[in-house]
């Protein structure tokens, strides 16, 4: 988009948002789903509501964590989601889902039985719009494709939207090239994560990691240059990323597994590039085949069309290390391929890390779905 028509968007949209500003109030008492899954209603202060619901679908939670509203992730830069979307005039809703880990199908079928459960309890919202960030922004991006009436309009975040393949691939291949700049640090393979490794991560695993980073500089700056890991705004900071990015390798890879029936990860034909050696490092690496059943699994259920009869707004930092941006333009290519380009707008976040916005940032989307 060009900056004078975010400017125009903004000077439309925002002062419309601000000036629905209510007082806030606590949200209702939490429900069971049928599923198992918990869910959260916040309604705006009485006389307040306009009419519209907004659901948000939550991003990845440790599968080692018990089902419940993950609370860290409706606080943004210190500012409420809930409270935020109920002082606009909205209504707030989120599922904590069925289960933790990769969670995407039971994502899109336990946000739309909230629609329901909300609907008997308030009556049918004049809209309903749904956002999501991270795993919650698939969740997000393939409801608005499969789900048309159910919902009005979505604005999926920082989300892998583009390919999911793709974005496993990423955290995969982190992961191998690592292990061949620092072989043994981290115990298993980036497909086998033993469960001592979960068990010991952030007291154990994370020093460790951290201090190789810093007394191998120049086998970090090749991992991050084969790799093409966004860097921040200093060292510590793409450490810090490089580690989150670890993270879900060794927490998400069982589970993932276990949900896709089978190995998703990749490499057996890529080629890796920007080391000291690029001859050894491919002779090295480690290499994997994906199951056939985990690629058709990818290919059946976590992979969106860009098949669009609603308006779909997508937020996304510039340079985030975790889902890269890439997912974006692939998005977008979809969206043109199947004739959806009208109803799709991405909005770039000028900031680095993994859906690091600022509360202008979520305005402006949002203003810009309600315009649309």
């Amino acid at each position: 988009m060009r900056p004078s028509w975010i400017g125009l968007l903004l000077s439309l949209a925002l002062p419309a948002l601000a000036s629905a500003a209510c007082p806030p109030v606590p949200c209702l008492a939490d429900g069971t789903q049928s599923s198992g899954a918990v869910y959260r209603i916040c309604m705006p202060a009485p006389g307040c509501w306009n009419g519209s619901l907004l659901l948000f679908a939550h991003g990845y939670v440790s599968p080692d964590q018990p089902v419940g509203i993950p609370e860290n992730q409706l606080t943004l830069n210190g500012v409420s989601l809930p409270v935020l979307v109920n002082q606009l005039g909205f209504a707030f809703a989120l599922s904590s889902y069925r289960k933790n880990g990769l969670a995407i199908r039971e994502g899109v079928e336990d946000t739309e039985d909230l629609v329901n459960i909300f609907t008997a309890q308030f009556g049918r919202p004049n809209k309903t719009y749904l956002t999501g960030a991270s795993e919650g922004g698939l969740v997000a991006a393939l409801s608005s494709e499969q789900l048309p009436s159910v919902y009005t309009g979505a604005l999926p975040a920082c989300g892998p939207i583009g390919d999911f393949h793709v974005q496993l691939n990423y955290i995969g291949d982190f992961r191998v090239v690592f292990d061949y700049f620092f072989p043994g640090l981290i115990p298993g393979s980036p497909v086998t994560i033993p469960a001592e490794v979960m068990t010991d991560w952030t007291t154990l695993y994370v020093p460790k990691i951290l201090a190789a980073f810093q007394s191998n500089p120049s086998a970090t700056a090749q991992l991050l240059m084969v790799t093409k890991f966004p860097q921040g705004p200093d060292a510590n900071t793409t450490q810090q990323a490089m580690v989150e990015l670890l993270w879900y390798n060794v927490f998400a890879t069982n589970d993932a597994i276990t949900e896709l029936g089978g190995q998703p990860f990749d490499n057996h034909g890529r080629i890796y590039f920007g080391s000291s050696n690029d001859i050894l490092l491919n002779l090295k690496v480690e290499r994997f085949r994906a199951d056939p059943v985990a690629t058709a699994e990818i290919a059946a259920h976590y992979q969106t069309k860009g098949k669009l009869s609603i308006p779909s707004v997508t937020l996304h930092t510039l340079a985030d290390p975790i889902v890269p941006w890439v997912h974006e333009p692939l998005y977008t290519l979809k969206t043109i391929l199947a004739g959806s380009a009208s109803e799709h707008v991405t909005i770039p976040a000028a900031s680095y890390g993994h859906c690091n916005f600022q509360e202008k940032d979520l305005l402006l989307a949002l203003g810009v779905l309600l315009l649309k």
